[in-house]
């Protein structure tokens, strides 16, 4: 098989969804004989990138600022050094940065695709994502707001191409050690020997936590509840008001915050449930995803990204949007029920795989 050089280019190597996935698939490129390259304004996993041996350029694509564009001329420099088959663009910012340094590309031009990450709003500034030569879409949620909103941009059809998790990290035999378990149960007595329910996902209006802790108040004294996520980021009046709810529904001894690091898998170990119940349709499931491959309960709203991954992982856990009698009356009997999702085949292997035959269907004319 022919063996090529592929530029990612995003705004940041430090944390999130999309971080990882470039992660991932430098080391899938690498371990499969490809030249990786990274185009990013730094961060704290750029070693990483280059210990599983791709290459790391700086350059500052992050900012949301009219003054990034001239950064086009360095980036097509760098662009026209490398000489790559393909460069594919994962943000919208950088995205502007790379259809500005098209001025200045030399003959021949790589192939650019451009992933559909999230469900960007409609404007001008987000219409950038459509305009390269090949776009994927992480779902069919995905695909069809991309075709719906953005189709006159498109230059070809959209390939779908969902995302992944990965099998090598999310398994069903994993378990946390001892010391983990014990010193977890020393700082939150309260949840031990509850049935857990695990929330996880950035602290934000539109993400369910309210639903979440509605939920909790509904439920017997023996479950328990913990929302994962960096509350020391999160917006403070938004995770005052998250506290004052808890208290509200005199929960403070059933519901607590946790700020997840690098133990999610753990946290998913000691869960007998992961729930989803964001307002808003998400691109895609991924936490949902996450614990199905490690076999553990996943329920939630069905619809957008979540939806999808309820139905093919795990549809015994499909509610009805905002229907929470039924969502109540469904966790109490997925708590005390022995089915579990099996055999969850969206991997990050699958992912990569996939992504790599679209470049050789363009680089070969056949699509």
């Amino acid at each position: 098989m022919r063996k090529l050089k592929i530029i990612q280019i995003l705004p940041t190597l430090n944390t999130g969804g999309v971080e990882r996935g470039v992660l991932d698939f430098n080391k899938y490129l690498v371990d499969k004989g490809h030249e990786s390259y990274v185009i990013s304004n730094g961060g704290r996993q750029v070693k990483n990138i280059i210990k599983d041996g791709g290459a790391h350029i700086h350059l500052q694509v992050s900012k949301k600022s009219i003054f990034t564009l001239l950064q086009a001329k360095k980036l097509a420099d760098i662009i026209n050094e490398i000489s790559p088959d393909i460069v594919h663009i994962r943000s919208r910012i950088p995205a502007w940065v790379l259809q500005t340094s098209k001025l200045f590309l030399k003959n021949p031009r790589p192939i650019i695709f451009s992933t559909f990450h999230g469900l960007y709003s409609t404007p001008f500034y987000s219409r950038i994502m459509a305009s390269f030569d090949r776009v994927i879409s992480i779902s069919k949620t995905v695909d069809k707001y991309v075709n719906k909103n953005y189709q006159r941009y498109l230059k070809k059809p959209t390939r779908l191409i969902f995302e992944g998790a990965d099998e090598k990290f999310f398994y069903p035999k994993f378990s946390p050690t001892q010391d983990f378990i014990d010193q977890f149960y020393a700082k939150l007595p309260n949840l031990k020997g509850k049935k857990l329910i695990t929330y996880p996902g950035k602290l934000s209006s539109w993400r369910g936590q309210e639903s979440f802790i509605k939920l909790l108040s509904d439920l017997p004294n023996d479950f328990a509840g913990l929302i994962l996520g960096n509350y020391n980021s999160a917006k403070p009046k938004y995770y005052k008001s998250l506290q004052k709810l808890i208290e509200d529904y005199r929960l403070k001894n059933r519901v607590y915050f946790y700020d997840v690091e690098d133990d999610l898998r753990e946290i998913y170990c000691l869960s007998k449930i992961v729930l989803n119940l964001s307002s808003k349709p998400e691109a895609f499931g991924m936490k949902l995803l996450q614990a199905a491959m490690m076999e553990k309960k996943i329920a939630g709203w069905n619809h957008g990204g979540s939806g999808e991954i309820l139905e093919m992982c795990f549809p015994q856990g499909k509610v009805e949007f905002n229907n929470f009698d039924l969502l109540k009356q469904k966790i109490k009997e997925l708590a005390d029920s022995e089915e579990v999702p099996k055999n969850v085949f969206l991997t990050s292997n699958l992912l990569h795989e996939k992504t790599v035959a679209f470049y050789f269907d363009a680089l070969n004319k056949n699509y």
